[in-house]
């Protein structure tokens, strides 16, 4: 069955309650980046458009952990969509406030936003009473939260079932869905796929469904000491569990394992505040740990990116975060945005990597939601999205 969108019906005179992922950073009571509520702007602006007669906007913020915690509140997002939008936005007291349903029977109210449905432990237990809650204060049902669309909470999943053939997905939803099937489904060859981060064991899935699919998977970043430990080489102090070496022994095995580029050189320091030394070698000194791939790698990943048609990209390549070690992950993104290819970030810190290196406006598509883009490759689908295509 085909998912539908809200731009494939007509809306007008309908309640419609929506999630959306405003889990926006917060500081000093500011929002830092407004990311996350401006990419869900065009589908609000559409339902709006459309003449909907009540907007009832759902969203969670941070981990309060079922708790009402004042810091995770969602007001300061509702002052920012009511500027935006030139309209009132009403906070409720909380997502199951008894209020609610009089102040959607007012003629004047057009747009509330329930308090954040983490303060509710049933958010997450995904509670057949709470989905029937949230679904009593719509007529339709819109999910436009890509980045919590691999959870079976009630806002993303149960709520599902309380709309038969009139759950729809929204704009957002709809360009990672595409841009994702490009990866997973039909991707132009050559295609290679750039994996780097902290821990094998975070990505596993994410690895050995790739190395199946592409043409090259470079490994950058902590990701690539345990691979390179496994192949008999010196990584001496450099991040390696024991169960990331075990699994990289097992993936090396595979028939798929010539596709993998690790890197030839290193930058190594003897601690994350140390000075950054070259290494020239593929094997680290005794004493040193590794913090980001060396030129050589760049080059030599550069190289196969050259004649890349679609390239994914998940993980730093260094500790980018600090300057001494962000050269080789910088230089990636760049490369990217000068190669002529569909490009896709897959959420995470390499967002931020690229947001950092002021090419991201070259990039094809940027996800919004790292850990649901990884599970969209992995499983070629999410429970949100499952959801909204065949009800529960």
């Amino acid at each position: 069955m085909a998912l539908k969108y809200v731009d494939e019906v007509s809306l007008q005179g309908k309640r419609v309650v929506a999630r959306f992922d405003f889990n926006v950073p917060i500081k000093n009571e500011k929002i830092t980046d407004t990311t996350r509520i401006d990419s869900a702007l065009p589908t609000i602006n559409h339902l709006l458009k459309e003449g909907v007669s009540k907007l009832i906007l759902m969203s969670h913020l941070g981990r309060p952990d079922g708790k009402r915690v004042a810091k995770y509140s969602l007001k300061l997002v509702g002052d920012y969509l009511a500027a935006k939008l030139n309209t009132e936005v009403i906070l409720t007291e909380s997502a199951t406030d008894g209020g609610i349903k009089q102040l959607l029977a007012l003629p004047k109210v057009k747009v509330v936003l329930l308090e954040n449905l983490r303060f509710h432990p049933e958010e997450e237990e995904n509670d057949p009473e709470f989905c029937k809650i949230l679904a009593s204060y719509g007529d339709v049902y819109v999910n436009d939260a890509f980045g919590t669309s691999h959870r079976k909470h009630a806002s993303t999943y149960g709520i599902v079932q309380y709309f038969k053939d009139r759950a729809y997905g929204g704009f957002l939803l709809k360009q990672e869905v595409q841009a994702l099937t490009k990866i997973t489904e039909t991707p132009t060859r050559p295609f290679v796929a750039i994996v780097g981060g902290a821990k094998i064991s975070d990505k596993i899935k994410t690895i050995e469904r790739l190395i199946v699919a592409v043409d090259h998977l470079l490994i950058g970043g902590a990701m690539a000491y345990p691979f390179l430990k496994a192949q008999g080489k010196k990584v001496a102090k450099s991040l390696c569990s024991d169960n990331d070496f075990e699994l990289a022994k097992k993936i090396l095995q595979q028939s798929s394992a010539p596709k993998m580029v690790l890197p030839i050189d290193h930058i190594v320091a003897d601690s994350p505040e140390g000075q950054a030394q070259s290494c020239t070698s593929i094997d680290i000194p005794e004493g040193m740990m590794g913090f980001d791939i060396g030129p050589k790698s760049v080059a030599l990943f550069k190289e196969k990116l050259a004649t890349a048609k679609t390239i994914f990209w998940n993980g730093p390549m260094g500790m980018f975060e600090t300057e001494a070690f962000s050269k080789g992950t910088m230089d990636i993104a760049r490369a990217l945005a000068d190669i002529k290819a569909f490009t896709l970030i897959g959420g995470g810190d390499s967002v931020s990597a690229i947001n950092k290196s002021g090419v991201a406006s070259k990039i094809s598509h940027i996800s919004t939601g790292g850990g649901a883009s990884l599970e969209f490759i992995e499983q070629g689908e999410l429970p949100g999205i499952q959801a909204l295509k065949f009800g529960l």
